[in-house]
């Protein structure tokens, strides 16, 4: 793969500034948004009152654990417009979630959220190694998903060339790449998987495209899975990190130079860590929930928002922004059986252990006759490992990993090439069969 390393001179000054900087600016943001948001959002002001803060009372940047967290049900419980803090006719822009578990969760930006977003897309790109003039293929859902359009309207402040396909369609995806050539993919790694199929379905290499940048992200990934994807197209495989609640897409991003975690564009979100079960917030290093403040929103501020995901804050690299690392699950994600945690990306990394496996998977759970949880993991044989000696073999060596890397027994059924449902766009990893009433 070629050396992709930015030209240190086309990065923003504030991405290579000094901590001493970078904190100042945030604390001087970090006044701005808390005054906004009590100001200007009801919502805040109550919350403030009831916990018996104010913004004045932020004099350090420590000071923030003083406020209340938000939560992903406080915009349901203000749906549609009830967390804004400008004025509905002042956004330019409205997102939402599918509501698939609810109510959705609406979010606005003025014209000056969009521009931000713009840019914070544009340097993530660049740190993946795009640059003005490539050929940009947008495989993220268009429409109420913040996915499409954000990478959508980054690349173009980049200077890249567009080729908004959105989801679906898979094998018009694998026609435009041939043709259109395009240098980077912007694309969930599940669904990336799914262009995979297509290719060897019509038997062409992979490695032949243009593509030498893939930016993935929306869901948790395993560095088992980027050596994969790496190996199979010979690109760059690279993580980007954002949620509609704080953005979209581009609140962190990998460098390509480095690929040891996410940098946190810190001149615009403020990271905590903090303990799932107390609250309290974690020093750098230790593993936790991550949790944001946005310092420059306009049209909906977020104040220390839980975002579930779970990882930890480790010193700047390529950057002088801290990094987090990979997303290794999300506390309400995470499954619990028979007493022992358990992530889908743990599953994911021992199916891709499995040579004779597809790296396509769900996990199903039930409840036996005995009460007892019982967990199925579904997974695929690849169509030169399909007769049934060969499935049995490579059902008892991912049970075998699973009970020792993981810890549990399970039920493994290897299906037919292409048997496990696709996604075409954030795969559904878990389908919990189990009685609501337990």
């Amino acid at each position: 793969m070629e050396d992709l390393t930015p030209d240190r001179t086309s990065l923003d000054p504030i991405e290579i500034a000094s901590r001493d900087e970078i904190a100042a600016l945030q604390l001087t943001r970090l006044r701005w948004s808390l005054n906004h948001a009590y100001e200007n959002s009801p919502f805040y002001r109550q919350r403030f009152d009831a916990a018996g803060v104010h913004p004045d009372d932020l004099q350090t940047l420590a000071d923030l654990a003083k406020f209340p967290f938000t939560y992903k049900q406080d915009l349901r419980d203000n749906y549609p417009f009830g967390m804004f803090a400008v004025p509905r006719e002042q956004l330019s822009r409205i997102h939402a979630s599918s509501g698939t578990t609810g109510k959705p969760t609406v979010v606005g930006y003025t014209k000056g959220d969009i521009d931000n977003w713009a840019d914070l897309i544009a340097r993530s790109i660049r740190a993946s190694g795009g640059r003005a003039g490539d050929i940009c293929h947008v495989a993220y859902g268009y429409g109420l998903f913040t996915g499409g359009l954000g990478a959508h309207y980054g690349a173009e402040r980049l200077g890249c060339t567009v080729v908004p396909v959105s989801g679906g369609m898979t094998e018009r995806q694998v026609d435009l790449i041939q043709d259109f050539k395009p240098r980077i993919i912007m694309v969930t790694p599940s669904y990336m998987l799914s262009i995979l199929d297509e290719f060897r379905r019509r038997g062409i290499d992979p490695r032949e495209t243009a593509l030498q940048v893939g930016i993935f992200g929306a869901e948790p990934w395993t560095n088992r899975m980027r050596e994969e994807i790496e190996q199979v197209f010979d690109m760059h495989a690279v993580d980007i990190y954002g949620l509609s609640e704080v953005m979209g897409p581009g609140v962190a991003n990998e460098c390509v130079e480095t690929k040891d975690g996410l940098h946190i564009w810190e001149d615009h979100f403020y990271p905590e860590i903090i303990d799932p079960e107390t609250g309290e917030v974690l020093p750098d290093g230790e593993m936790g929930e991550l949790v944001f403040t946005t310092l420059t929103k306009e049209g909906l501020p977020m104040i220390r928002y839980r975002t579930r995901d779970l990882t930890r804050l480790l010193p700047g690299t390529a950057r002088s922004m801290r990094r987090m690392e990979k997303i290794t699950g999300r506390s309400d994600d995470m499954i619990i059986l028979r007493g022992v945690n358990i992530f889908p990306t743990q599953i994911e990394e021992q199916i891709l252990k499995v040579k004779a496996l597809a790296p396509h998977f769900q996990i199903e759970l039930t409840t036996g006759a005995n009460r007892m949880d019982n967990m199925t993991v579904h997974c695929e044989c690849l169509p030169e490992t399909a007769d049934a000696a060969a499935r049995e073999a490579a059902a008892k060596l991912l049970a075998h990993h699973i009970k020792s890397v993981v810890g549990v027994s399970t039920k493994i059924v290897v299906h037919d090439p292409a048997g496990v449902a696709r996604s075409e766009g954030k795969a559904r990893r878990v389908v919990d069969n189990r009685p609501k009433e337990r």
